[in-house]
């Protein structure tokens, strides 16, 4: 596992697709934990199983308490690369909608009006390049929702390339379009912002259907 910063508070790990972020009740797997025996990682944020990227872990409780503060305040900012099927309306947006999340199905659901157990999510997005019928995109997360990218393109009817969860297809072996790019986050101990950004093997599916332009193109890669 590629290991972008490691000292005596934070952990920045770059996360392969198909390792659990945390151990989860239910969820057999190798977890980011066993990839470092040696160590005691406090987890802050999560990413999804099939979604690869960077991540920050906490090594110490006084490191965890300041990240998760971040969070809460919205100072923690999230980019994420994902294909998705067809073409947003606009090639620049902002997606706000209510989430309902069923822990039983392991869904999140984008419903209409609040009621218990609903929470508000936002994003914004810029299409970066076409192939197809695919468009990759970045986006900017405003808030953090149990698969809140997959479940507000999908009901859109634009679903992630490989997400069958979500109705865009694919089988065994598939590789979900998500990416957890880019990381900026304040220090604990320093308050130095810092960002950390990692590119997916633009040579796999389904990274490799875009040209290196497109990955280019926002100029947040450099």
């Amino acid at each position: 596992m590629k290991t972008k910063i490691d000292d005596a508070d934070i952990l920045v790990c770059v996360k392969p697709a198909g390792i659990l972020s945390q151990s989860a009740e239910g969820k057999g797997g190798r977890t980011v934990q066993d990839e470092y025996p040696d160590k005691l990682l406090y987890p802050v944020h999560r990413l999804d199983r099939e979604t690869g990227g960077v991540m920050v872990f906490a090594q110490t409780r006084y490191g965890a308490s300041e990240l998760t503060a971040q969070i809460t305040a919205g100072e923690m900012k999230k980019r994420y690369l994902a294909v998705v099927k067809g073409k947003p309306a606009e090639d620049t947006g902002v997606f706000e909608d209510l989430l309902f999340r069923d822990k039983q199905k392991n869904k999140t659901y984008v419903v209409k009006r609040m009621r218990k157990g609903v929470r508000d999510a936002s994003l914004e997005y810029t299409v970066l390049g076409t192939a197809g019928e695919y468009s990759l995109v970045e986006i900017l997360l405003h808030t953090g929702r149990t698969h809140q990218i997959r479940a507000q393109f999908s009901s859109r009817g634009m679903p992630l390339y490989g997400d069958g969860r979500y109705g865009g297809g694919g089988s065994a072996g598939t590789n979900l379009g998500l990416f957890a790019y880019s990381l900026s986050f304040i220090h604990p101990r320093s308050k130095e912002r810092m960002t950390f950004t990692e590119l997916p093997d633009i040579r796999e599916l389904p990274w490799s259907l875009f040209g290196k332009e497109c990955y280019e193109s926002n100029g947040k890669n450099k």
